[in-house]
């Protein structure tokens, strides 16, 4: 086995993205043979010890993607110092350290992947891919055509525009409308944002889909594991791997 980059080799054993990876290198919380790692360090996986925070990290080979249909009330991380209930409790019985991929706020729900797979995470995640992302949008109180061209052709958030998005109104009531959104980056709490841009308020986000997967039946709470198939056509369509 060649050597690898001490932050893919952690991503590969599901420590954390490759990015939070450097963050813990950079921290001084990663040791290789019982000395400080450097960021840019790489480490032959048969040869070298790793450690993070003390412990031992075992090299596993076993790669594994599920998608978790996240409820209300998480938060999207493996631990949080407030106390908060974390997507990590819902995956517990998994018998192997899985993380995120990108993550859903904690007033909002749906399709949620995790991983130990840091190839697949930054092919998920990395804003160049395009991943489309589907979301049902509940807002307040009633949406025009100005409104939806809007968010269409992109607004401004964070100081940058927005990519051009597909919008669509599923449903109108009184004070209430449903839409179908489907972005293609993955900023923070970006289409909630994008909609106090224009003026509406967002009562209810769900992600209904990433990619060619969608959340279906699966119950609030619930995971399952991602076909070979599945996780072969995400990773084709984002161009992380070449089509035959």
């Amino acid at each position: 086995m060649a050597e690898v980059r001490l932050q893919k080799f952690m991503a590969d054993n599901g420590i954390a993205s490759r990015r939070k990876s450097e963050e813990l290198i950079l921290k001084g919380a990663v040791k290789v043979n019982g000395r400080p790692a450097k960021l840019g360090d790489k480490i032959d996986p048969r040869k070298d010890t790793v450690h993070v925070s003390g412990r031992k990290i075992v090299n596993t080979r076993k790669k594994v993607y599920i998608m978790l249909h996240k409820p209300r009330g998480f938060v999207t991380t493996m631990s949080d110092e407030r106390g908060r209930k974390c997507v990590a409790e819902l995956v517990s019985d998994i018998g192997t350290r899985v993380y995120p991929v990108g993550r859903l706020d904690k007033d909002s729900e749906g399709l949620l992947f995790m991983t130990n797979d840091g190839e697949f995470a930054n092919a998920m995640m990395h804003p160049s891919r395009h991943v489309p992302k589907t979301y049902r949008v509940t807002v307040r109180p009633d949406i025009d055509e100005d409104q939806i061209t809007k968010l269409t052709t992109g607004v401004i958030i964070d100081g940058k525009k927005t990519a051009e998005a597909q919008v669509q109104v599923l449903t109108k009531e009184p004070g209430r409308v449903v839409l179908q959104m489907i972005i293609y980056e993955g900023r923070n709490r970006e289409i909630r944002k994008m909609c106090e841009e224009v003026g509406l308020e967002v009562a209810r986000l769900k992600r209904t889909a990433i990619g060619s997967i969608k959340l279906g039946m699966l119950p609030q709470g619930q995971y399952r594991n991602l076909t070979e198939d599945e996780v072969h056509k995400l990773m084709t369509s984002s161009g992380a791997i070449k089509k035959a």
